[in-house]
């Protein structure tokens, strides 16, 4: 039964449905449409007669662009000397600036196959949402993941963070790699 109910209404639907059955013309003139098949007679004079009669509301003006904040972040990720050998051939490093102890960052770096020391640039081209400043203060950790994929953190897998907060163009920062997940 509900499937003969099912069958029904697809072709009622099919039916009653006459668009998208023609052969696509490229030469076809664009028309406006005639709004008195929709609206009855009269409709104008409900408020909306400009909307009406297919006058547009000027355009609204341009949404600022986002500010890029400050400059980069500067500095060098090490590698404490007792895990040194524990880095895995073909890691990825991830680079996270964050303005709080949690939430998402404002800005990633990934680095394939990273060699310490490790000079590294975080800045405005690298924010996670490009709409948003590069405003700090910053905290920035440092992760070396071996199945490359940042949302695991796997049992193995390294980190370290620079002692501080630091504003955006700040820079000799010093990140030490010495936590083992």
């Amino acid at each position: 039964m509900q499937r003969l109910l099912a069958v029904a209404l697809v072709a009622l639907a099919l039916a009653a449905c006459n668009r998208n059955i023609e052969p696509y013309d490229p030469n076809e003139k664009v028309e406006k449409p005639d709004l008195s098949k929709i609206f009855p007679e009269g409709a104008e004079r409900s408020g909306d007669a400009q909307a009406m009669r297919g006058a547009m509301p000027p355009p609204a003006a341009p949404a600022a662009a986002p500010r890029d904040g400050g400059a980069p972040l500067t500095g060098t990720i090490r590698i404490a000397d007792n895990l040194a050998g524990r880095v895995p051939s073909r890691a990825v490093l991830f680079l996270i600036a964050r303005t709080g102890p949690s939430g998402p960052p404002t800005a990633v770096r990934r680095i394939v196959d990273p060699s310490f020391p490790l000079e590294f640039s975080i800045g405005p081209d690298d924010r996670m949402i490009q709409a948003l400043p590069f405003d700090g203060p910053f905290q920035l950790t440092a992760r070396i993941d071996a199945d490359g994929n940042a949302m695991t953190r796997n049992p193995g897998d390294l980190q370290g963070e620079a002692k501080g907060t630091f504003p955006p163009g700040a820079h000799d920062i010093d990140i030490v790699i010495d936590e083992v997940l």
